[in-house]
C-alpha cells in the first residue's frame, strides 16, 4: 500500500482517524492527516513496538487494523491461506498461555498452533474440539482461572528448551540476517570523498565473517543472502526461510542513520508489544549480544528495545535485529569501516551465541569469553 502521511486527506485517512478514535487516541475523526493524527500515530506505534515515524505504511496500517478487534467481537477460527490477525487474538493467547496451554509467541496471528492449543481447551472443559472461539469458549475461558504458576508459561517452556538442547554450539542452527541487500535496497548510504560506504555491504561483510566463526564452532550456519540479491526480501520472508531451517536462533545485522551526525551507538531488539508480551529467551538474546558489543568495542549503549517488526514477530526461534551504530555519525563510521573493528563485532556476537546456551547458574562476566578457545574446543573433539 502507498504510505499515507501528514498533509494526506481522503477516506483512507479517514478509516485511520477512526481507529485512533476508538483507541482514544484522538479526540474526533475527520479526513485530513494533521498534526494531530501524526502525535497519535506516532503514539500508537511507540504502544505497539513498531518504528516510530508517523507514517502509516504497510506494518503500521496491519497493526491499526488488528487493533480494532477486542476479544470476542468476533468469531475466531483458523483461516486458510490467510490468518486472522488482531488484538483479539493476542488477548486470546495470552488468556490461553496463562492456563497452561501452549500457544507459541502471544504474536496476535490466529495459526495452526493457536488453533490446537483452543481444541486442546475445548476438549478439557467439554466443548466440541474444533479449535474455534466463539461465544461459547469465551464463556468458559472467562469462567476459569490460571494453572500455571511461578514464572511466565512461555518463559518456562523457552527456557526448558534451552536447557535440555545443552551448552555445546555443535548441531545447533543459525540463521545470520545482513540487513538490506541488493541494488535497490542499500540501507543506510553515506558518500567519504571517492568513497562510497553503504548499509548492505558493511553488514555482509560482518555477516560472512560471523559465519566463518560460527561454523568453526560447530554451528549449522545459513545467510538470509548473498553480497547482491536480484529482490530485496521482507522481514516476512526472511522470517519465512529462517522457519523453513529449523534454525535454533536468528540475529539479523543492521546499521543506522540520523540526521544528526551525533547520534551514535549499538542497539538491540527483540519481540515484545510493550505491554507485556514478549519473547523471554529472545529477550535475554538480545540483553547478551547488547551487553557484550558494548563491553568488546566501547560503543555507546543505547540499550535493548522490544518491538513487533515482522522478523520478530514471524520467526518461531529466538530472534534478534542489532543496529551496530550509525553509518551517519564520524565517530562509529570510523570504526565499522575499519576491519579490525569489524572483528570485534563479530567475537562480541560470538560470546553472546555461547553464553545463549550456558545455564543461568553456570554463566561467565560479560567480556570473559576466549571465543578462540570455542574453535579449539571443537578441533580436540574432532581429532
Amino acid at each position: 500500500m502507498r504510505s499515507i502521511r501528514r498533509g494526506d486527506t481522503g477516506p483512507a485517512v479517514e478509516e485511520i482517524r477512526s481507529i485512533l478514535v476508538t483507541l482514544e487516541l484522538l479526540e474526533t475523526g475527520g479526513p485530513e492527516f494533521d498534526d494531530a493524527t501524526e502525535t497519535a500515530v506516532r503514539a500508537f506505534q511507540q504502544s505497539r513496538g513498531l518504528g516510530v515515524d508517523g507514517i502509516v505504511g504497510t506494518e503500521t496500517w496491519a497493526t491499526l487494523d488488528g487493533a480494532r478487534w477486542k476479544l470476542g467481537a468476533r468469531t475466531l477460527f483458523h483461516s486458510v491461506p490467510t490468518f486472522l490477525v488482531g488484538e483479539d487474538v493476542r488477548a486470546l493467547q495470552e488468556r490461553l498461555l496463562e492456563m497452561g496451554f501452549d500457544t507459541g509467541r502471544a504474536d496476535g496471528i490466529y495459526g495452526p498452533r493457536t488453533a490446537r492449543a483452543v481444541a486442546q481447551f475445548q476438549r478439557e472443559v467439554g466443548l466440541t474440539p474444533d479449535g474455534s472461539c466463539g461465544p461459547q469458549t469465551l464463556k468458559a475461558l472467562r469462567r476459569l482461572g490460571r494453572k500455571v504458576v511461578g514464572g511466565r508459561p512461555n518463559w518456562l517452556r523457552e527456557a526448558e528448551a534451552f536447557r535440555q538442547s545443552g551448552s555445546s554450539l555443535v548441531g545447533k542452527t543459525i540463521v545470520i540476517d545482513p540487513g538490506h541487500g541488493g541494488a535497490e535496497d542499500l540501507g543506510v548510504v553515506v558518500p567519504d570523498g571517492q568513497l562510497r560506504w553503504t548499509e548492505a555491504d558493511l553488514v555482509f561483510d560482518i555477516a560472512t565473517r560471523l559465519e566463518g566463526r560460527l561454523a568453526a564452532a560447530g554451528m549449522r550456519v545459513h545467510l538470509t543472502r548473498g553480497p547482491a540479491p536480484a529482490q530485496p526480501m521482507t522481514g516476512q520472508e526472511r522470517a519465512a526461510l529462517a522457519n523453513s531451517l529449523g534454525a535454533d536462533l536468528l540475529i539479523s545485522l543492521h546499521l543506522d542513520g540520523n540526521d544528526h551526525a551525533a547520534a551514535e551507538g549499538v542497539a538491540t531488539y527483540h519481540y515484545g508489544t510493550g505491554n507485556g508480551a514478549t519473547s523471554t529467551v529472545g529477550e535475554r538474546l538480545a540483553n547478551l549480544v547488547q551487553r557484550e558489543v558494548v563491553v568488546r568495542t566501547g560503543m555507546q549503549d543505547c540499550r535493548i528495545h522490544a518491538k513487533t517488526w515482522e522478523l520478530l514477530r514471524l520467526t518461531r526461534m529466538p530472534a534478534v535485529r542489532v543496529d551496530l551504530g550509525y553509518l551517519t555519525s564520524p565517530t562509529d563510521r570510523e570504526r565499522l569501516i575499519d576491519p579490525a573493528f569489524r572483528e570485534q563485532i563479530v567475537e562480541a556476537v560470538l560470546a553472546a551465541v555461547q553464553r545463549m546456551y550456558y545455564p543461568v547458574e553456570a554463566d561467565v562476566p560479560t567480556g570473559s569469553i576466549d571465543v578462540r578457545q570455542l574453535r579449539l574446543a571443537l578441533a580436540s573433539r574432532n581429532s
